[in-house]
């Protein structure tokens, strides 16, 4: 291998699909271009970065018209060694089952044509029990009820088989909506590069098999504006479902402040208030209730109220699995889901693939914070004993009890009332697991909390305190997890969490990462030498995933 090679290679492919990539190389950046599309990024600390060849990664690059033949040539291009001939074997078998399968119209509007490549598959397909109930036989082929089009693709997937969507979607009733040149505060109003990209990747130039899919971004990199300027470009009826109140004003407050909407033309549907308009906002938690486990879920009525054209699941991480049986029955019109991360506590990121559609966009966190996107994050893990009379206690206890006891360490509060004595500048946000611990916090700070009882009137009086800089620190629960608006949050300090949540970390810390001129601090309180520990660990490998370095130090 010349000189020349060895500058151009800095990947080294692994027998088991992953694949190292050395971050100081000349050609670092060039290469994670390369396969970026067809690979999940697994951990990237300083040095080198771990990505992975899945089969739902493959399946991800074929849906954005990537081959075998392609993503091998990427490899050898890019490979300091041969690449191994597992892997070859791996990729090309993978990507040979995309098409196999296809979904296209029919000539009754009330079935789909379920296309198949080859004939022996067909009596594979056929001598499933599962897939019994949503196949009708039609000759060499099967036929799909429209109800079916979602569940078919996701139990498909479960198999091995991918099915390649070409089935025409609606367009839903027009609806003429445009971005604003300049807010209603008086910002000129700029969609960046990247969220240009985002919203091109899903919708692609309307060939069959774009207008869904799910787009990655981190928190504060305006995910918002990826859904407004593709409600801009489709300019129809539109859907947003997000997490919870605060969220749905949040994005009836952009909608007003960014779009040429007015508020006659814009719905809120949730526990408050019920109004559908040409674009309206609804939270998952609405949608999903019911009187009891075996009553029918009376909001799904939501989905059939309007002729939707578009559809944005706002944090489709948290899509509830009941929204997934409407889902299905919605695979006609376009939808996008956004989200942080595609990590979910429930391992259904393949349902999200089937029934919302494949990854279609995904950007690096550390590539927005370099570029001033977002803020650079510095991240403390602080780690303090028990105090002598809990340790007993501790050591007798069950699991998850060892668990809240750690959480719950009273040092902690100690460590609390230091970290804002030493950030006077910052503002700052004390998010925790249990109410007792935030109750504590709250009392002794001379704080606001904020929980899920909290009214929501009282939570957005608080969230708008907190921006404007009348209320400096603001204690709250889980509920601030996700979809929260506060630009101006330049501190973030976690006393206990949810276990071993990814999620979780990846919400909390996009909490303080919109833009601004300050560093942003992300700090995590741990007590020593119990379990609290292990399962910090393993959340915090969601930072070093995304690049990020943190600290441990010792109180």
């Amino acid at each position: 291998m010349n000189v020349t090679d060895t500058d151009e290679r800095p990947l080294i492919v692994q027998s088991d699909h992953s694949l190292l990539l050395e971050v100081h190389h000349r050609a670092f950046e060039a290469a994670r271009g390369d396969i970026a599309p067809f690979t999940e990024l697994e951990k990237s600390p300083e040095h080198i970065h771990t990505y992975r060849m899945t089969p739902l990664s493959l399946w991800n690059a074929a849906s954005a018209g990537l081959d075998a033949a392609s993503i091998l040539a990427f490899l050898d291009a890019r490979s300091r060694y041969p690449v191994p001939d597992n892997v070859r074997f791996f990729v090309t078998d993978t990507l040979s089952r995309w098409g196999m399968f296809t979904l296209e119209a029919g000539e009754s509007p009330d079935f789909l044509v379920l296309g198949i490549r080859d004939p022996l598959l067909r009596r594979e397909i056929q001598a499933q029990r599962k897939l019994a109930a949503f196949l009708v036989p039609h000759g060499e082929t099967f036929l799909v009820p429209l109800l079916h089009r979602g569940t078919l693709k996701k139990e498909m997937l479960t198999l091995g088989y991918p099915v390649q969507d070409l089935a025409p979607l609606k367009a839903g009733d027009p609806l003429e909506v445009s971005l604003r040149s300049q807010t209603l505060g008086g910002d000129t109003m700029l969609v960046r590069g990247y969220q240009l990209e985002a919203a091109a990747g899903l919708l692609g130039r309307g060939q069959p098999g774009t207008g869904f899919g799910t787009i990655v971004m981190p928190c504060g990199s305006g995910k918002t504006i990826v859904g407004l300027e593709i409600l801009s470009r489709l300019q129809t009826n539109t859907l947003i479902l997000t997490t919870n109140v605060a969220a749905v004003h949040q994005w009836i407050d952009e909608l007003l402040d960014k779009t040429s909407l007015t508020a006659e033309e814009i719905g809120e549907y949730t526990g408050d208030k019920k109004v559908i308009r040409p674009v309206t906002v609804a939270t998952y938690q609405v949608l999903v209730w019911r009187e009891d486990r075996e009553a029918e879920f009376p909001h799904f009525r939501l989905f059939r109220e309007r002729n939707w054209g578009l559809i944005i699941y706002d944090e489709v991480h948290l899509l509830p699995a009941p929204v997934f049986r409407v889902t299905a029955e919605l695979q006609a019109l376009r939808r996008v889901g956004l989200t942080a991360t595609l990590v979910r506590e429930d391992g259904a990121e393949g349902d999200v693939f089937s029934l919302v559609g494949p990854k279609r966009f995904d950007v690096p966190w550390k590539e927005l914070e370099a570029k001033g996107w977002i803020a650079t994050a510095v991240c403390t893990e602080i780690r303090l004993d028990l105090p002598e009379h809990q340790r007993i206690p501790y050591a007798v206890a069950a699991k998850r009890e060892k668990f809240r006891i750690a959480s719950e360490n009273p040092l902690k509060e100690e460590v609390v009332k230091q970290l804002i004595d030493n950030h006077r500048e910052d503002a700052i946000l004390v998010i925790g697991q249990y109410i007792d611990q935030l109750e504590r916090l709250s009392h002794i700070l001379k704080a606001p909390l904020i929980t899920g009882s909290t009214p929501n009137s009282q939570r957005e009086v608080l969230y708008q305190q907190f921006r404007s800089g009348a209320v400096r620190v603001l204690v709250v629960s889980k509920v601030a997890n996700f979809a929260i608006n506060l630009p101006d949050a330049s501190m973030a300090i976690q006393v206990s969490g949810s276990f071993g949540s990814r999620q979780e970390e990846a919400q909390r810390l996009g909490r303080i990462l919109r833009p601004k001129e300050r560093n942003a601090y992300f700090y995590t309180l741990v007590s020593r030498a119990t379990n609290e520990e292990e399962f910090s660990a393993h959340r915090q490998k969601f930072l070093t995933e995304q690049g990020y370095k943190y600290s441990i130090e010792v109180w």
